[in-house]
């Protein structure tokens, strides 16, 4: 089910509509140029100067008229560019700046500020086609507040970020349709409510215009289905309310404590959001580049090649596309037809209801927008019923993202606030330097610095809420290339890490007793480590290096940054930031660590649901892959593993993740595509649907079935495809291993696996020694996980060939 999609790209890109024109400063009496003085020629030279009014035409054909000093444009004047575009306004220095007008031979007009030759302030474009917006520009790009009618009639009102549509703000279809939510690079994206004119609406999460997260999706006639969405199609538990069930009664209070903890929009704060989210992108404090020190002017500055071509870059203020998913009119009509089993426990329920004519509320599972499971609940809960409570705050634990949110006053806030300024820092610091290959002295002890930090700020650093504390930086120059060589942005990083969202602190489910935090994005992981596990990263950082640039299909840890914190009073904390391997657009529905070894490896007596990782004990399931795949995934471990047995490491996992598709006879009586996360060839596809992993390297997987092109798996309902690499988005079949059994799933499956090797810092010194001659006295030596590296190694090779068969 699927509301409106955006497809708003950048809505102007500083782009010139003609080539640099002839300077004005650059008149001379070597150039013969000449002022035009009553409407006849004079010659002049760049000696001119003092304040008058007068002409002046340039040899390409260019000409000025208004008000100089020396030869430079000052106050009113008029110029006209050689293709017939004119600027009427003020100037300052030889600058736009002031207010003005420009007119391009198409018709196209601004009118507003400017400010050192860019359009910055307030002012109103007016396009050829149609296209108007009016409100704030910052440097050629609209940014503030801002109003944009469409050509097709569609309107935006709301806050704009570097030209793109970015934050709260309200948008409007030309058939009047309403959403009113948060924006983010022209698509709706987090929380917001869409309203159609047919009365439907969903109020919940959005990401990249599809429904995405916890929402309720309310129907005209009453009817509403309160749950989770993943890309556009229902995903995970909900409950459907079905038409004459007052959902205000049972459910308000509910879904008002929803808002206040933000997982729903609150609407009666998108007023007070969207003012002081504008305000926050206002222009008042930035800074025009100008060039005060010469009244000499360089040859772009006068030249349209600072000013937006909007005739081409309209094209990319694209209105927001109506999508329209079948799935939200199959689900106002329960039970017709879904499947024999589903129909025939609706039908009972319904029996049950008959006798109150009232339809029962149904509790139902979705995987990729497939109905799988679904039972009657009783039909007469109280708002007061203790079952509906726990129920309530069962579904709320399922929606909850993993992790929690540090905010202040939690445990961890100074320490969140301590590392992103110092992250913040260190990037800011090393972004700037030349880039260059590694050398020998940037790696080791001595490649770090020191900076202090203290509360009311210095020089260096600027004054901040936590308390005093140092700042250690390990190998930035090495981190950095590492970076690079993910093709991880310096800027996303950064905002990734250390932007207005919190981070969020995972539950450590080893026994190091690890901090885990999670930046809100989802793609970087942070963790805390010990002061040995700091000495084995600095030592093995050369090979790492070496390793990870001479196998780009690597799976071992990525690493991207090693941090220490000292606060003023308290311990020291050291931190590596890593790659999250299930930062995906697919939900992961099982996480297992595989290690090879049997002692302690189950998760006995636990609840288990989407966030427990379990372990090898709990695997129930071999993984059949494309063979050719298989091969290249096992040769890449292998090579791993003896990178890792070279280094004397050991007790480190294969972390894998596991997304269970739909059952296929389920997935044909549906109403989205048939083909599913099927497997389809890369050649002819438009490379803006392809979502590559984050962090990832490496070359796409070939299929043979796919007469050995390259192949993206296609996400059900959309056009968006996912790029299949190594360890990445690798579609497999599940079969369940005879004598395991789990009620959740079926004996075979089709799936979609994410693998990675993680806890790689384990070397095998006196300690693990000690704990091998211990355990070794109690138990079977091969089932414990404190083992030499190169048995360790082979254990590991063995136990990763049985997970992954030969195909049959």
């Amino acid at each position: 089910m699927s509301g409106p999609v955006a497809i708003v790209g950048d809505v102007e890109r500083a782009l010139s509509c003609a080539e640099r024109t002839t300077s004005l400063d650059a008149i001379s009496d070597r150039d013969r140029v000449y002022a035009l003085n009553n409407g006849e020629a004079v010659h002049t030279s760049s000696e001119t100067s003092g304040f008058r009014v007068g002409e002046l035409a340039l040899p390409n054909g260019e000409s000025y008229s208004g008000s100089l000093l020396g030869n430079l444009p000052e106050g009113l004047g008029k110029y006209i560019w050689s293709d017939g575009c004119i600027y009427e306004g003020e100037w300052r220095r030889g600058m736009r700046h002031g207010n003005g007008k420009i007119r391009w031979p198409s018709g196209t007009v601004y009118e507003g500020e400017f400010s050192g030759g860019y359009i910055h302030g307030t002012g109103t474009y007016i396009g050829s086609d149609g296209l108007t917006y009016k409100g704030r520009w910052r440097l050629n790009l609209k940014h503030g507040l801002g109003y944009q009618v469409y050509p097709n009639g569609d309107v935006f009102e709301g806050s704009w970020i570097q030209g793109a549509a970015e934050g709260p703000g309200k948008y409007t279809w030309a058939n009047r349709d309403v959403y009113l939510g948060n924006m983010k690079g022209g698509k709706m994206s987090g929380k917001g409510t869409l309203t159609w004119t047919n009365g439907d609406s969903f109020e919940g999460s959005w990401l990249n215009g599809m429904m995405h997260g916890f929402g309720v999706y309310t129907w005209s006639d009453g009817g509403s289905y309160v749950g989770t969405w993943s890309r556009g199609l229902k995903d995970g538990k909900g409950t459907f309310y079905p038409n004459g069930i007052q959902l205000s009664v049972l459910q308000e209070p509910y879904l008002n404590a929803l808002r206040i903890r933000g997982l729903l929009p609150d609407m009666r704060r998108q007023t007070h959001a969207h003012a002081h989210h504008a305000s926050s992108v206002e222009m008042a404090n930035a800074k025009v580049p100008g060039n005060r020190g010469s009244r000499r002017i360089s040859a772009d500055k006068i030249s349209k090649g600072n000013l937006i071509n909007l005739e081409q870059s309209h094209r990319g203020n694209v209105s927001l596309e109506r999508r329209w998913s079948l799935e939200v009119s199959f689900e106002k009509v329960i039970g017709h037809d879904s499947s024999l089993e589903l129909s025939e426990s609706i039908s009972e329920g319904m029996e049950k209801a008959s006798d109150k004519n009232v339809a029962p509320i149904l509790e139902r599972e979705y995987i990729q927008g497939v109905l799988i499971s679904e039972f009657v609940l009783n039909n007469s809960f109280s708002q007061s019923s203790r079952r509906e409570k726990r129920r309530q705050r069962k579904l709320v634990k399922e929606v909850k993202r993993p992790g929690e949110t540090i905010i202040k006053g939690h445990r961890s806030y100074d320490l969140m606030l301590s590392l992103q300024l110092g992250i913040r820092y260190t990037v800011g610091k090393i972004t700037p330097v030349q880039r260059r290959d590694v050398r020998a002295s940037d790696f080791g002890p001595r490649a770090s610095f020191w900076m202090n930090f203290p509360k009311e700020g210095s020089q260096l650093t600027p004054p901040h809420q936590s308390e005093d504390f140092k700042w250690k930086d390990y190998c930035p120059m090495v981190f950095r290339n590492l970076r690079e060589m993910f093709k991880i942005d310096a800027a996303d990083y950064m905002m990734s890490i250390c932007g207005n969202d919190a981070l969020r602190e995972l539950s450590s489910p080893g026994k190091s007793g690890s901090i885990f935090f999670l930046s809100q994005d989802d793609r970087f992981m942070i963790k805390t480590l010990r002061k040995s596990e700091v000495k084995v990263l600095l030592r093995m950082l050369p090979t790492y290096h070496d390793h990870v640039r001479s196998y780009e299909n690597t799976l071992v840890t990525k690493f991207f940054g090693l941090h220490r914190i000292k606060p003023s009073s308290g311990q020291k904390f050291r931190f590596v930031v890593m790659g999250n391997m299930f930062c995906t657009e697919l939900r992961i529905h099982r996480r297992f660590d595989l290690k090879g070894s049997s002692l302690g490896r189950s998760t006995d007596n636990i609840e288990i649901d989407e966030n427990t990782t379990l372990k090898d004990l709990d695997l129930n399931y071999c993984f059949y892959l494309e063979p050719s795949w298989r091969e290249d995934l096992l040769k890449q471990i292998e090579i791993d593993s003896k990178f890792l047995e070279a280094q004397q490491i050991m007790d480190y996992s294969l972390l894998l993740g596991v997304h269970y598709r739909a059952p296929q006879h389920l997935r044909s009586l549906t109403t989205i595509r048939e083909d599913g996360l099927g497997i389809v060839a890369e050649e002819g596809t438009d490379d803006s649907s392809v979502i590559a992993g984050p962090h990832i390297r490496g070359s796409r997987l070939r299929a043979s079935s796919a007469g050995d092109e390259e192949v993206d798996l296609l996400l059900p309902g959309t056009a968006s495809r996912l790029q299949i690499q190594l360890g990445v988005n690798m579609p497999a079949r599940a079969e369940q291993i005879p004598g395991k059994q789990e009620d959740l799933f079926h004996q075979s499956y089709d799936v979609v696996l994410y693998l990675g090797i993680i806890d790689i810092l384990q070397e095998y010194n006196m300690s693990k020694k000690i704990e091998h001659a211990y355990k070794s006295l109690q138990f079977d030596s091969i089932s414990i996980s404190a083992v030499d590296p190169t048995f360790y190694s082979h254990r590991f090779l063995e136990f990763i060939e049985k997970v992954f068969p030969v195909t049959s």
